[in-house]
């Protein structure tokens, strides 16, 4: 096969000097379809790791010029490219060349699918698109954006129909792609001070952690001490102070009363010695309740 001789994949990351790495990729020859055919044969049916990396070193060239159509989202075009090489040895591995088709036409789907997914994940700290049919409409949108600037009434109807959604997705997700992202700190040359920062203005001045951790284990101290206090009580006097205070539906006294026999004072002056024990058992705890 008269290739020229193929620098090691692990050296052909791009990284700093890009234009080394680019002219690198540019000084590999393009496959012929009998060669292209005749790697993708040793690799699909024998599992030729040399002839992956001849396919992969091979179409280097198209994944950079892939990655310079992606120059506007303002992310370095050397992650864009590494992460269309990912898409690239991806397609090589699932290439059959039984499918009839060149490999850089079946490359460019998992190519751009990386490509996507890295512009998604960092092109704005608050994602622009979660769902599959919002990602189809931020890069479809984005190209359309190109072309017609800020959008009129008729352009938004007109967007819309081309890509069969409504009008309202469109505005939603334009409105997503014009927004200004803000730093959670601000900026130290803000002209209108770091009161506008979101640290500032959604910081909870209530809110303490420890001061929330003292309290928290103040509660449960004192229900505790609560349970303690109705455990240690006559089952009579239990049930008094539970009806009296501790259900939705509170009973009286005179309902008590008929319940257990006696007149309600009697009933009230349980409920006052059952009280004077809990207030007792608790001391503190029951007067900060």
């Amino acid at each position: 096969m008269a290739t020229k001789s193929l620098a090691p994949i692990n050296s052909m990351v791009p990284g700093q000097n890009l234009d080394a790495y680019i002219q690198s990729c540019s000084a590999i020859s393009i496959l012929t379809a009998d060669q292209e055919r005749e790697l993708a044969d040793r690799l699909y049916y024998e599992e030729d790791v040399e002839a992956a990396r001849q396919l992969v070193m091979s179409h280097l060239r198209f994944v950079i010029h892939i990655a310079r159509s992606y120059s506007g989202y303002g992310l370095p075009q050397a992650d864009l490219i590494q992460e269309g090489n990912v898409g690239l040895m991806k397609a090589v591995r699932r290439f059959n060349p039984e499918m009839g088709v060149r490999l850089v036409s079946f490359a460019v789907h998992w190519i751009k699918a990386e490509m996507h997914e890295y512009i998604l994940r960092n092109w704005r700290i608050v994602k622009v698109a979660t769902t599959k049919s919002q990602r189809k409409m931020f890069f479809n949108l984005r190209g359309q954006k190109k072309k017609l600037a800020w959008f009129t009434a008729a352009e938004v109807n007109s967007v819309a129909e081309d890509l069969g959604v409504t009008p309202e997705v469109v505005r939603q997700m334009e409105g997503r792609l014009t927004s200004i992202d803000m730093s959670f700190d601000g900026y130290d040359d803000d002209d209108d001070g770091p009161a506008l920062a979101p640290a500032q203005y959604l910081e909870d001045k209530m809110s303490d952690p420890a001061g929330l951790v003292m309290s928290a284990d103040r509660a449960l101290d004192s229900r505790e001490k609560l349970h303690g206090a109705l455990r240690a009580l006559d089952d009579r006097s239990q049930d008094i102070i539970t009806q009296r205070w501790l259900l939705d539906q509170k009973s009286t006294l005179h309902e008590l009363a008929e319940t257990y026999g006696v007149s309600a004072e009697r009933i009230r002056q349980l409920e006052k010695n059952a009280m004077k024990k809990i207030r007792d058992a608790m001391g503190e705890d029951f007067l900060a309740a």
